[in-house]
């Protein structure tokens, strides 16, 4: 099982690998070097996430729709090629925007489009494959296998960057990009080699005698064991809806991670090019800002993983919540001290904050679920993920936008979106303590939450 949770996270980490380039790189090209809106680089950069409602459509259709007799491995590749397409020539997209901002702009949502389709399209599938091959015992090894692999390569691919575009030229970004896609096609391939096993198609079987009925009706039960939550765990947004406004704590929690996530990954398109306004850095130096913040990261869920059971989840993700808006304290004084040393501790601190709170917020996201309601509640909570990385992007390029507009300032407009971002954590971390997993499944139990989930259902 280690060559499958191997292969699945070089899957994980070719498609990780993609979105190094564009939100750690070509980023603060476009912002810094060709003077792009960054409101519509936010946009262009956000695609994956407002393209991220259709994973539900493209895991149901995978379910029912196997080709050659795969039902995950022809998505998982077709998403990967749109990913390596995007990253291909979103550098030649960036620099046709410069010159000819209409037709640019039209060829990049093209190229960044594709890139976010195959990112969700990619993404939902290798996740349903890795759930399938793991069996419900080893999807904890599977999925820390894939996540530790994925934060580094995203390390190593900022550090490959970093020396690729170094001397910085138009040349050598669009050289990098393209040696940075060959590299996670190939480890993609690499990683569908003879991974998923030929399915039988997803329907019953069916039974033509009458007097095996009983017997039929034994296989039909057990086919339907055995897809489990595949076929079955699909809800539409209203049961979403019903589920998360009908609970106090889930309301709580959703907003929660709303304001969270939306404050610390909402940075992603706005911290190099900073890096670039206040402190002159050049495009190697802030491709390097994503290895150090990702290296503080892998180290803090380490300690996450090596403190689990023996301090409680809300404690290591107040720590994180802390550590994350303390950061962006730093990184503020920084831009108001000009001082890159302050910049790199609120860095290191903004990716201690991250990896405490990532590891501690997934595990208790996990706990408020239910059985038989897992993939609703897990729904709802991927929903607010993939809601606030993209309310966080589009917020912070306007926000800096309008504030550089007013203040004829450009360092003023990162100081104002880096401020919101850590009093939007100070608010989280006081909605934290609201947030108790006892209360919230005793409210479960009260009929009229079941009965409101009943009509929703309906």
């Amino acid at each position: 099982m280690f060559l499958k949770r191997f292969q699945l996270g070089l899957i994980h980490v070719a498609v990780a690998m993609t979105l190094v380039p564009i939100n750690s790189t070509l980023n603060r090209v476009m912002i810094k070097e060709l003077a792009i809106s960054a409101t519509l680089v936010a946009i262009l950069a956000s695609l994956p996430y407002l393209f991220s409602p259709i994973q539900v459509a493209i895991g149901s259709y995978s379910d029912r729709h196997p080709i050659f007799g795969f039902r995950r491995t022809p998505y998982i590749l077709a998403g990967l090629i749109l990913c390596v397409l995007g990253v291909m020539v979103s550098p030649q997209v960036a620099f046709l925007m410069h010159d000819n901002l209409p037709l640019g702009l039209l060829a990049g949502i093209l190229a960044f489009g594709a890139w976010g389709m195959g990112y969700n399209l990619s993404a939902v599938s290798y996740l349903s494959l890795a759930s399938e091959l793991s069996g419900e015992n080893g999807r904890g090894k599977t999925i820390a296998t894939m996540w530790f692999m994925m934060i580094a390569s995203i390390i190593m691919t900022a550090i490959g960057l970093s020396h690729m575009v170094d001397p910085y030229t138009p040349e050598a970004l669009i050289r990098a990009f393209g040696v940075i896609a060959a590299s996670a096609l190939t480890l993609g391939l690499l990683g569908l080699f003879k991974l998923e096993p030929r399915s039988t198609p997803l329907v019953p079987p069916i039974f033509a005698k009458k007097d095996s009925a009983s017997a039929g009706n034994e296989e039909i039960r057990k086919w339907g064991d055995e897809r489990g939550a595949t076929a079955s765990e699909t809800y539409t947004v209203k049961q979403m809806t019903s589920a998360i406004t009908t609970n106090r704590v889930a309301r709580i929690f959703f907003i929660y991670l709303l304001l969270l996530l939306a404050a610390i990954l909402g940075q992603d398109v706005l911290l190099e090019p900073f890096g670039a306004e206040a402190f002159g850095m050049t495009v190697t130096q802030t491709t390097r800002i994503t290895s150090i913040w990702g290296t503080f990261v892998l180290l803090a869920i380490i300690i996450a993983g090596l403190l689990e059971g023996r301090v409680s989840k809300r404690l290591i993700a107040q720590f994180g919540n802390t550590g994350a808006l303390l950061g962006f304290v730093v990184i503020v004084i920084s831009g108001i001290l000009i001082n890159k040393h302050v910049f790199y501790t609120g860095v290191t601190l903004l990716g201690i904050g991250t990896g405490l709170s990532t590891v501690a917020n997934l595990s208790l996201m996990f706990d408020l679920t239910l059985p038989g309601m897992v993939g609703l509640y897990i729904g709802a909570w991927g929903f607010s993920n993939a809601l606030s990385r993209l309310t966080g992007s589009i917020l912070g390029g306007v926000v800096r936008d309008i504030v550089t507009q007013a203040t004829g300032v450009a360092l003023s407009g990162y100081l104002v979106v880096f401020s919101i971002e850590a009093l939007m954590l100070f608010i989280a971390a006081f909605m934290l303590y609201r947030i108790d997993v006892n209360v919230f499944k005793k409210q479960i139990e009260e009929p009229s939450y079941v009965e409101k989930v009943a009509l929703a259902a309906e």
